[in-house]
């Protein structure tokens, strides 16, 4: 048997938000997230200016693609070499690609092309960025504080969509695309030294991963969350509540708006709403640090949400529906929280990253699917079935939850 040996990080004494190590993963998870959005702004613009609305469609699902088919092959990647080395790897790469585009930007103009092929970088590298940043705190804390951590998660996601998009937008009003693109560049930038400076676990070898291929260990992987009794059913809640709630969010709030003449105002109270209580739902997990009976307490979560979901298409004025989501917010960001806890604690440490590849392949591959689905599906039938479709999908994930013993019975540690 072999050891890979990583620069150890001792079993934290105090909690979380008071952890050092911890904090220095929360910056560089922070400037990482804020330039995720600043960079995604500094994209559509860039490739609308370009070649205008169908060639930004191109340029961003060049981007999505390789993230979609290469992210299970992430997740052995962060398993195989750890997550810390990934993820300074690839966020050293984001960086270098994003600031040859800025410079290029400033001396010429060399169209789509070029956008394209950042995109294709950009999101091929994602694919081994995302399941090992999300893998890092299972190595930079102890089980006892990872609710916490996802909880402190939440709130810089929420932060990050409140700042990027507008941090973004002021960097193409002073100096164009290329300006943007550099913002982006620098965050990625300020996240490298923090990332070096993590102290991590060091973690036994399993025994196989130096002989076998990476198929061998992404098969491996899949038949290990196949046979656990927690994380396989969590994996079933996760795709059938992404695929009830993201196309209801993302696409079918605009069509609802337009729809009830509440205009592109209304679309941003609502989902303001949404992220507010998504963001209270961290703040508690945050504070609180655990969850009791957190498998029954996720499923009936992700029920209570599946009813709000619905909920949204009957409400006849935008304050109303901006509450529902506000109530919402609340429900499912717990669940989401809470998944994403238990996700962590339940995995052996040597498969976290094959885990958490799964669960962001749905959320991120599959998922996103379903919006031009619900686009079609509300242009024949209207927003209100498609919403009750939604949330019937969400249900049957917190019914499947409580159904599930060993999801209905898991705990977070104490």
């Amino acid at each position: 048997m072999t050891t890979t040996v990583l620069r150890t990080a001792p079993a934290p004494q105090r909690p979380a938000h008071k952890d050092g190590n911890v904090l220095r993963w929360l910056g560089a998870y922070s400037a990482s997230a804020v330039g995720d959005n600043v960079y995604y702004l500094a994209l559509s613009w860039a490739a609308v200016r370009s070649g205008g609305a169908a060639q930004a469609g191109l340029v961003m699902a060049v981007s999505a693609v390789p993230r979609a088919l290469l992210m299970l092959g992430g997740g052995v990647v962060a398993d195989r070499f750890g997550p810390r080395r990934v993820v300074i790897g690839s966020d050293a790469v984001r960086c270098a690609a994003v600031f040859a585009v800025a410079g290029l930007l400033l001396v010429a103009s060399p169209g789509v092309w070029l956008l394209g092929a950042l995109g294709l970088v950009f999101g091929t590298v994602d694919a081994l960025f995302m399941p090992a940043v999300g893998a890092l705190p299972a190595r930079v804390t102890g089980r006892d504080q990872l609710a916490r951590v996802q909880g402190m998660r939440g709130l810089v996601v929420r932060l990050a969509n409140v700042v990027g998009a507008p941090l973004g937008g002021l960097g193409v009003a002073l100096g164009g695309s290329a300006a943007a693109f550099g913002i982006a560049g620098a965050l990625f930038a300020v996240s490298l030294p923090l990332l070096i400076s993590l102290r991590v676990r060091e973690l036994p070898d399993d025994g196989g991963a130096g002989e076998r291929t990476a198929w061998g260990e992404l098969g491996d992987g899949l038949r290990y969350i196949r046979g656990h009794r927690v994380l396989a059913p969590l994996m079933v809640l996760v795709a059938l509540a992404d695929l009830g709630f993201v196309g209801p969010l993302n696409i079918g709030l605009t069509l609802l708006a337009d729809e009830r003449g509440w205009g592109a105002s209304g679309v941003g109270l609502v989902l303001a709403g949404f992220g507010a209580g998504a963001g209270i739902s961290a703040l508690f997990l945050t504070v609180r640090g655990r969850v009791p009976r957190a498998g029954l307490v996720l499923s009936v979560t992700c029920l209570a949400g599946a009813v709000g979901v619905g909920a949204v298409a009957y409400v006849p004025v935008v304050w109303a529906a901006a509450g529902v989501a506000l109530l919402v917010g609340l429900l499912i960001g717990l669940t989401g929280a809470v998944c994403a806890a238990l996700a962590q604690t339940e995995a052996d440490p040597t498969y976290v990253g094959r885990v958490t590849s799964v669960g962001s392949l749905v959320s991120l591959g599959v998922a996103p699917l379903t919006y031009p689905l619900t686009g079609v599906a509300v242009g024949a039938w209207g927003t209100a079935p498609v919403f009750t479709v939604s949330a019937a999908a969400c249900g049957l994930a917190g019914l499947f939850g409580l159904c599930s013993r060993g999801l209905r019975e898991a705990e977070l540690p104490r």
